[in-house]
């Protein structure tokens, strides 16, 4: 196995190099330039990632090689094997280092470290199998336990990452016990976070992406109701809509299809929830930890720590953004603030300006301070035992900030070779006005995917779509469609790239081996974004009305369940 991982090193370095040589003098601070200059081959590095994943199974190996074969490029003079190896390394060691020096990386890695702690210290006392003996009396069906799944997955629409780490582990211990695959019960996480979170009136992704249809309009010199405008791209986002209805469908129906269907049957008839040569991200240190011996089982065990987490990342969203928008220069948002604090706008704007990373971190370790509080007050265990509890469960999340690190890094250097406007430039000629929409949303999974990265898509297209919509079609409806289809398009690729940091965080939190989940979801992904265009925005450019057009998609994918999906026998 060894000796194989070397000669797949080997033959990436070559290919690598082999195509370098044309980049001689690129500028590795250049994007645009750097695609210029590489074309096609700018596709290396997430190709390498992605293909590796799914050929190894090891994710890490796979994220490493897709990093370095970008630093190589970046960092090649020719066929100098010595030079690129070396100054190859360094680079990677130096994006590496600046991801996590990034406050926003760190934030979200402290976050994982602690949510981890807090699961160990909820597992210990008791509180997780309290909460699991509670809900299997309402989830006594496979079909009761994945829908209640999906309804705490819509109820923590605030933030993706908060919804990927927190339905995991409450969920795991009931979905295991009715013979639910952790391939579903990931997938079932992963399409409610994001897709959730994009489309929600008050969340920690509506001020970036109010921002950019703002800055989108003021380049034509319109000025607009930006947050209006968002509203009314809700039912373009054909997607996200379509994903968490698909969701419902599989479990009303309870039919799968794909390697998901395999691994449903699997779980049902052998009572694996997990598949024989899985790695389950989250560590059996955290997720198989059993409650004290004497320790009084107690819902309240988890409720108050998971609701403390909760509360206090509303409260901490609300202030952290309020602190930021008092310390800036925008009077508008300054005088709302003073005079309406705690209207519906003024919450939204300052959810928006919030650092939702460290306020989840901070969130994070003021639940881990009260559950360890709760275990020595309530003498399920000593202090000293809490806090070894508590680094037990940080222990348990080395490998997702490895895994995250490194997909960090490989979006910096594919940031750095141009693979987004590489793919722009290619698949954005003129087109009739009525492929639009479905072309830009095809262009926004595509750059999703292959970079993992949903903002940084939306910050490339937005600015391109909106005066490509209104010169081919001024009529504001069909610019919404087009600002709709950016949107929603990028959410694709958060949802199930290999390389998106919630993709991750979902199959940590489901305990789920992440290249499992990747593959089992990934068909169910593209079946409803191939729905999403063919039934939602080729219908919709072409002028039919949304009335008809939204519930036409719904249809299309109860359909697609019934006929294409399988039944999964008790």
């Amino acid at each position: 196995m060894a000796r194989r991982y070397f000669a797949l090193l080997a033959v990436v370095a070559l290919v690598v190099l082999a195509f370098s040589c044309p980049a001689l003098a690129a500028d590795s601070s250049k994007g645009a330039e750097n695609a210029r200059i590489f074309g096609l081959w700018t596709l290396i590095p997430p190709v390498v990632a992605i293909v590796l994943a799914f050929m190894t199974k090891n994710v890490v190996l796979s994220l490493f090689l897709g990093v370095f074969s970008g630093c190589l490029m970046l960092e090649g003079k020719g066929f100098d094997l010595y030079s690129a190896f070396v100054n190859g390394f360094l680079r990677l060691s130096n994006e590496i280092l600046l991801s996590l020096a990034d406050s926003w990386n760190a934030g979200i890695v402290l976050q994982c470290l602690a949510i981890g702690g807090l699961i160990a210290l909820v597992s210990k006392m008791g509180g997780a199998k309290a909460i699991a003996e509670a809900l299997s009396k309402r989830a006594r069906t496979p079909r009761s336990s994945q829908f209640v799944t999906w309804l705490m997955g819509l109820l923590i629409f605030f933030d993706d990452y908060a919804n990927s780490l927190t339905v995991g582990p409450i969920m795991r211990p009931v979905t295991d016990k009715m013979k639910v695959s952790r391939e579903k019960l990931a997938f079932i996480i992963d399409a409610t976070a994001a897709p959730i979170a994009g489309i929600a009136l008050i969340s920690t992704w509506v001020a970036y992406e109010v921002g950019l249809i703002r800055d989108g309009y003021e380049a034509l010199g319109i000025s607009t109701n930006a947050y209006g405008i968002f509203v009314e791209t809700i039912p373009y986002r054909f997607y996200n809509i379509l994903i968490l209805f698909f969701i419902i469908c599989t479990i009303w129906m309870l039919r799968e299809f794909g390697p998901m269907w395999k691994a449903e049957n699997r779980a049902r008839t052998t009572g694996k929830v997990l598949g024989d040569d899985a790695k389950p991200m989250a560590s059996d240190e955290a997720t198989g930890l059993e409650p004290e011996v004497g320790a009084k089982l107690s819902v309240w065990n988890a409720i108050i720590p998971i609701g403390t987490l909760i509360a206090a990342a509303f409260l901490g969203f609300y202030f952290n953004g309020y602190n930021a928008i008092m310390g800036g220069d925008d009077k508008t948002l300054i005088d709302l603030l003073n005079n309406s604090p705690m209207s519906f706008t003024a919450m939204r704007e300052a959810f928006g300006a919030s650092d939702a990373s460290v306020v989840l971190f901070q969130a994070a370790l003021i639940a881990g301070i009260v559950a360890m509080f709760m275990a020595v007050f309530r003498k399920v265990m000593p202090l000293k035992d809490a806090i070894e509890t508590w680094i037990t469960g940080i222990k348990s999340m080395n490998i997702t900030a490895v895994i995250l690190l490194l997909a960090w890094s490989l979006s910096g250097v594919i940031k750095e070779l141009g693979t987004a406007a590489y793919l722009v430039n290619i698949l954005s000629d003129a087109l009739p006005a009525f492929l639009l929409p479905s072309i830009i949303f095809i262009l926004g999974s595509f750059i999703s995917f292959a970079t993992g990265t949903s903002y940084g898509t939306m910050g490339i297209l937005m600015p391109l779509a909106i005066p490509l919509a209104y010169a081919l079609n001024p009529d504001g409806g069909y610019v919404i469609m087009n600002v709709g289809a950016v949107l929603t398009g990028a959410i694709f690729g958060d949802h199930c790239s290999p390389i998106s940091d919630t993709t991750i965080l979902s199959s940590m939190g489901s305990a789920c081996d992440h290249i499992d989940h990747v593959r089992t979801q990934l068909a169910y992904a593209v079946v409803v974004a191939l729905i999403s265009i063919l039934f939602g925005y080729l219908p919709a450019g072409l002028g039919a009305p949304i009335v008809l057009v939204l519930p036409l998609g719904l249809v299309a994918v109860a359909l697609a369940v019934r006929f294409f999906g399988k039944r999964v026998e008790a």
